[in-house]
C-alpha cells in the first residue's frame, strides 16, 4: 500500500483526527518560513524582530521591522492546503487544527476549530486595561507616527495579539494539548517539530502522519511520512477521502 492510501486509511478509520500546522503550509501563500532565509528574513533576525524585549523596550525598531511582518500577513490568502484541511473538517474527518502560524489563513479558508498557539494578527489589545481592538486600529496609529500606539480608552500601550519570542504561551496551547489526549491520529503539516513546547505534542497521539519538505525528529515514529509539497499532498488526501464517503 502506498503512502497516500495509508494516510487516508488512518484518517477514515480514526475516531478523532487533529492537524498540527507550521510555517511550511503557508509558503504556497507567499509567506516565507523564517528558517528559510528568504523574503524579509534576509534583512532581519525574526527572533529579535518579533521579540517581547524589542516590542517593549525598543518600539521604534519593532515598528520598523517586526511590525512590517505582521502587517504583511494580513494581506495573504489561503492556499489549497489550508482549503483541504477546512474541507476535511467540514466532512467530519478532521476535528480541529493546532497551528503555530499567526497568519490567520486557516480561518480565512473556513476552518472552525482552531487553536492558535502563537497568537494571531487579526487583533490587538491594551496592555493596561485589556480592551481588544482590530488590527486596523494599530495600523492607523502607526501610519500616523504614534509609536508605540496608545489606547484611546486609558492611554496604555497597545500590542498585537501575537506570542512574541520571550512571551508565555497562551491558553490555546493548553487547550489544544488537551484535545490531543483522546486523539487517535495527528497530521503534522509544514512543521519542523523543532520548536518547544509545540514539538512535544506528537507524543500525545498513537498515530502520526507527517507532511513536511524536510525530515523531522519524529519521522522514525510516524506511520506515514511525505517529504513533498503540503498543498499537493493534502489535496490528494482530500480527494481520496471524498471517494470513501
Amino acid at each position: 500500500m502506498d503512502n497516500l492510501q495509508k494516510a487516508v486509511d488512518l484518517i477514515v478509520n480514526s475516531k478523532k483526527v487533529f492537524a498540527l500546522t507550521g510555517a511550511g503550509i503557508s509558503t504556497d501563500s507567499g509567506i516565507p518560513d523564517f528558517r528559510s532565509n528568504t523574503g524579509y528574513y534576509t534583512k532581519m533576525d525574526p527572533t529579535l524582530a518579533l521579540s517581547k524585549d524589542r516590542l517593549l523596550n525598543h518600539p521604534e525598531i519593532f515598528y520598523k521591522e517586526g511590525y512590517v511582518i505582521l502587517e504583511d500577513l494580513n494581506d495573504q490568502k489561503p492556499n489549497k492546503g489550508h482549503i483541504a484541511l477546512a474541507k476535511l473538517e467540514e466532512l467530519g474527518k478532521l476535528q480541529g487544527i493546532i497551528t503555530q502560524n499567526i497568519d490567520n489563513l486557516h480561518a480565512k479558508a473556513g476552518s472552525k476549530n482552531i487553536y492558535e498557539v502563537h497568537g494571531e494578527t487579526r487583533g490587538i489589545h491594551c496592555m493596561s486595561c485589556g480592551h481588544e481592538f482590530k488590527f486596523d486600529v494599530m495600523k492607523k496609529k502607526v501610519e500616523a507616527g504614534e509609536i508605540p500606539p496608545k489606547c484611546d480608552d486609558c492611554g496604555g500601550t497597545l500590542r498585537p495579539n501575537v506570542v512574541m519570542f520571550g512571551d508565555m504561551m497562551p491558553d490555546d496551547f493548553e487547550r489544544g494539548a488537551r484535545e490531543l489526549d483522546n486523539t487517535d491520529t495527528l497530521i503534522v503539516v509544514g512543521s519542523s517539530l523543532s520548536v518547544s513546547p509545540v514539538n512535544f505534542l506528537p507524543n500525545y497521539v498513537d498515530h502520526l502522519i507527517i507532511i513536511n519538505n524536510d525530515p523531522t525528529p519524529f519521522d522514525n515514529r510516524a506511520d506515514v511520512v511525505f517529504h513533498e509539497n503540503s498543498s499537493k499532498v493534502l489535496t490528494e488526501i482530500l480527494e481520496e477521502v471524498e471517494k470513501r464517503i
